[in-house]
């Protein structure tokens, strides 16, 4: 199995428009081969005394059957839409591809 989770910090205030894009989506990507687990987390409220990633970011925790089904999904055509699409709603990203230890 691998686990992802990618980090994604929206231009100021464009959060919103990415989630959205984000959403519409997710039906495409859990239908993929190989997808187990799709979606997207913003802070809790209240944060407490945690780290918060704040009001521009989110988080998107993915689980694949393989390798070989991520890398499938990163050359999806919804998925190369998506990017297009977004593009320039995006500050950073930063995705981390892991396995169970």
């Amino acid at each position: 199995m691998i686990h992802v989770l990618a980090f994604i910090t929206a231009k100021p205030g464009r959060r919103a428009e990415i989630l959205a894009a984000f959403h519409a989506n997710v039906p495409a990507v859990r239908a993929e081969d190989g997808c187990i687990e799709y979606g997207a987390a913003v802070d809790a409220e209240p944060g407490g005394e945690f780290v918060r990633f704040g009001s521009d970011t989110f988080v998107v925790i993915e689980k694949w059957a393989s390798a070989q089904a991520l890398a499938a999904h990163a050359k999806a055509p919804h998925m190369r839409a998506y990017r297009e699409k977004t593009a320039g709603l995006i500050a950073n990203r930063a995705v981390h591809v892991l396995t169970p230890a």
